[in-house]
């Protein structure tokens, strides 16, 4: 045999002892190739291309945003990453409603390659705490389905919806002036939430256009990936060929989702008034929803569809493992057995509901199965109390090792150079400038335990709605 055949031999035996080698990901990749897809051929298998760590991710109100912070928190786990998190005094929030500041993360969290709980976005704060490479991700959600989840979420807390009689959202929308107080506590859940949580001014006049504008595009220009929730499948296609990420690292399942009895449908015209009061979200939604397809079209319509079929199967196959063979029931907080597993509940009014894992999981599964499990379904609150302990501790062990005459990592100032991961990709162009804080609301408290969830370039046509915040 001539040394070009053998040649050819051995590369082709590698090739497979590879793909076989990585196992679940070896009907993902062989799928993609007999696609034919471009942007899926370039991809390397995984392994070879290094994984984007450093990551934020702005946590919007009633978006499906817990469901992508869960997805985070074990992305960073399992690559033994730093996830910043609130100080206690901020509960499991950055202090929000506040402005975002530095001075809002726990010491024990720093420096960090992730940030994904819910804040007021302030870019030139997060530029400072973060890695120069750090790629920023965020999600929106249609005004009409959001806002009827805002009202309803925060009927007891906000003090525009508890004054409005028999807590009527047609009421409301009849007269918002009525009830509403633009520099009231807890204002923002009731006026242009995505626009405030975005560092937004959530009253200016919808006639003000320019500003309106100006917003979209800044926002455009900082975030690399602003996902759909009612298309979250087809955001996460994207998110993982922005990240270099595989399908293992986007599984999810659904969280802190109301029972249907605690929806309520919206009347004809409702939608249209949802959307002239949220004027500066509903042009959010619109300019980003369009701008989901410009770059799902350069996928290629089929590639798309392929990949969420693969996705939404490996996540089936999870979840049956997860649950004893069954796909999961929804069950409510007082029917789940583990406190750990009990999702908040705003009110009497509104019951949010969770998942209760088997009894006999542990028969016949490892440690780090179950804890994969586990933490699949873990409530926001939970696991955010859960992973700060985890990290003080790696911190404890980490600063106890350190020779004396090393200054306590606390006495340094906030790292603004590049990662500790230098194999890492960095974004196309440097991070723009902040989107500044405006004038929102002026309270400064925290507010009660909230809800929890680049190219741009031809539409795709319409499809069917697949929300998952609600």
């Amino acid at each position: 045999m001539s040394q070009k055949k053998i040649f050819l031999v051995f590369v082709a035996i590698s090739t497979v002892s590879l793909l076989l080698h990585h196992g679940g990901h070896f009907s993902w990749t062989m799928e993609a190739f007999h696609l034919g897809c471009p942007a899926l051929r370039s991809h390397p298998a995984p392994g070879l291309k290094p994984k984007h760590t450093n990551v934020v991710f702005l946590k919007t109100h009633k978006t499906a945003s817990t469901t992508m912070q869960n997805l985070l928190f074990r992305f960073a786990e399992r690559n033994n990453l730093t996830v910043a998190l609130p100080v206690q005094t901020c509960g499991h929030q950055f202090c929000y409603p506040r402005s975002f500041t530095s001075h809002f993360v726990h010491p024990h969290t720093l420096p960090p390659n992730i940030i994904t709980s819910h804040m007021r976005f302030s870019k030139a704060e997060l530029q400072r705490l973060m890695p120069n490479d750090t790629i920023y991700v965020t999600i929106l959600r249609e005004p009409g389905s959001m806002f009827e989840s805002l009202f309803s979420y925060y009927n007891q807390y906000c003090q525009s919806f508890k004054r409005v009689p028999n807590g009527s959202l047609e009421a409301f929308l009849e007269e918002p002036w009525r009830y509403y107080r633009p520099d009231e506590k807890d204002s923002m859940y009731a006026r242009n939430t995505l626009t405030f949580d975005l560092g937004g001014d959530k009253d200016r006049p919808a006639k003000d256009v320019a500003y309106a504008q100006a917003f979209v595009a800044e926002v455009d220009r900082v975030f690399s990936l602003v996902m759909i929730a009612e298309y979250f499948d087809e955001s996460l296609v994207l998110l993982r060929h922005l990240l270099s990420w595989d399908l293992d690292d986007i599984l999810y399942v659904k969280l802190n989702m109301r029972t249907p009895s605690s929806k309520r449908s919206l009347t004809p015209g409702l939608p249209a008034k949802i959307r002239a009061w949220n004027s500066l979200d509903a042009r959010l939604y619109d300019h980003f929803n369009a701008s989901l397809w410009r770059q799902l079209s350069v996928l290629g319509p089929a590639c798309v569809a392929r990949e969420v079929r693969l996705l939404r199967r490996a996540q089936e196959k999870l979840m049956r493992s997860c649950f004893g063979g069954r796909m999961p029931l929804l069950r409510s907080a007082a029917q789940i057995k583990n406190k750990d597993l009990r999702p908040w509940q705003p009110s009497g009014k509104v019951d949010i509901v969770g998942y209760d894992l088997p009894v006999n999981l542990s028969r016949g599964f490892s440690t780090q199965f179950q804890e994969l499990c586990l933490k699949l379904i873990m409530p926001e609150v939970q696991y955010t109390r859960v992973l700060l302990r985890s990290q003080s501790l790696r911190y404890r062990r980490v600063y106890q090792l350190r020779p004396p005459q090393q200054s306590h990592p606390l006495q340094q100032p906030i790292r603004t150079v590049l990662p500790r991961h230098p194999q890492v990709h960095r974004s196309q162009s440097p991070p723009p400038a902040a989107l500044g804080p405006a004038s929102g609301t002026r309270s400064t408290s925290t507010s009660k335990p909230a809800a929890g969830t680049q190219g741009r370039t031809t539409k795709l046509g319409p499809k069917p709605s697949q929300t998952q915040a609600s």
